[in-house]
């Protein structure tokens, strides 16, 4: 679950990373506030013999409204709301399940992978990078990626 909450929070930091935009310590505070904040409401739907199970629950999901979660983070570097909105994409799905960390930005946008680990007992676990293509597409004026339904991973 460590490594699944890791990479989430540090989608959504580097999200929040502008030139303009927040300082280094209080992207730091946020992804620690936003991981403890992910741990707690965690630990009683983590099911790694059953990844699909409590997968709704583990849903972090920005469609107009702020994800509670996401919120409750940047609150406790002092970041409201409204900037959040400027700095997030508007329609935005992060799905944390055991052994993969997957997101959607925009309705009909692909869906790409940010880490997948075979479960225990098969090949080693690797990280994948997101290079932002999406965030990328977005900061240009995009709402959502091209309509691709196909399953995509994402790597540097």
């Amino acid at each position: 679950m460590k490594t699944e909450i890791s990479t989430a929070a540090g989608f959504i930091t580097r999200l929040l990373r502008t030139p303009d935009g927040i300082g280094d310590e209080q992207l730091r505070c946020f992804s620690e506030s936003l991981q403890e904040a992910l741990r707690d409401h965690y630990k009683h739907h983590w099911f790694p013999l059953m990844p699909s199970k409590g997968s709704g629950y583990r849903c972090i999901r920005i469609n107009h409204k702020m994800d509670p979660l996401i919120g409750k983070a940047a609150g406790m570097i002092g970041l409201s709301h409204q900037r959040l909105f400027q700095l997030l994409p508007s329609e935005l799905t992060l799905w944390v399940d055991p052994f993969e960390v997957s997101y959607r930005i925009g309705e009909d946008g692909s869906i790409c992978v940010l880490y997948e680990s075979p479960p225990p007992g098969l090949k080693t676990a690797k990280a994948l990078e997101s290079r932002n293509s999406c965030k990328e597409e977005w900061r240009i004026g995009r709402s959502s990626p091209s309509k691709n339904y196909n399953m995509m991973t994402v790597s540097s």
